[in-house]
């Protein structure tokens, strides 16, 4: 009886959990191959979204330098008297296309001014109060008087516009 064969029934118990281990693994490899393809693709999305990000944003630190040079040349431009403006007409020409080659510039890399009007309705995340006061003849929150105006880099504001705002008027 020595030359008998083992049951089978043994022989395929092993084979039985064999297989079930291996299916086990497989399954535990297309979850990780699963998992590792969604982090690959999210970090091919956030370096794309970083990417546009510093394309569009990343002058902002140079264009907000900018920024008092653009003032100052507008305030140059309206201290000139009239009287003045025929003697110095070359001068008045030469800052009239350096302002406008700033403002080219500035349009070109997404910079637009942001310029409120006395009588519209003071917006926080546009506008800065310097100060508030009571004038006859306003509603509470307009705008009453601009001292400098904002700007935008694309959607973000680069700058608020500052502004002076109607009290509640005494009567």
């Amino acid at each position: 009886m020595a030359d008998e064969e083992p049951p089978i029934t043994m022989e395929t118990d092993g084979v039985a959990a064999e297989m079930e281990a291996l299916r086990a693994e497989n399954n535990e490899l297309k979850d990780r191959f699963v998992r590792a393809l969604a982090d690959a693709e999210n970090s091919r999305k956030r370096a794309d979204r970083e990417r546009r990000e510093a394309k569009n944003y990343g002058g902002s630190k140079m264009a907000r330098d900018m920024l008092p040079v653009y003032d100052n040349l507008q305030r140059a431009m309206a201290a000139i008297p009239e009287e003045n403006r025929e003697a110095n007409a070359s001068l008045i020409e030469g800052m009239e296309l350096t302002l406008r080659e700033l403002q080219n510039t500035f349009s070109k890399h997404g910079v637009e001014v942001v310029s409120p009007q006395v009588g519209d309705k003071f917006d926080p995340k546009m506008h800065e109060a310097m100060f508030e006061a009571p004038v006859p003849g306003t509603e509470k929150g307009n705008i009453i008087q601009v001292m400098t105006v904002g700007f935008m880099i694309h959607d973000r504001l680069l700058r608020a516009a500052q502004v002076g705002v109607s009290s509640t008027p005494k009567s």
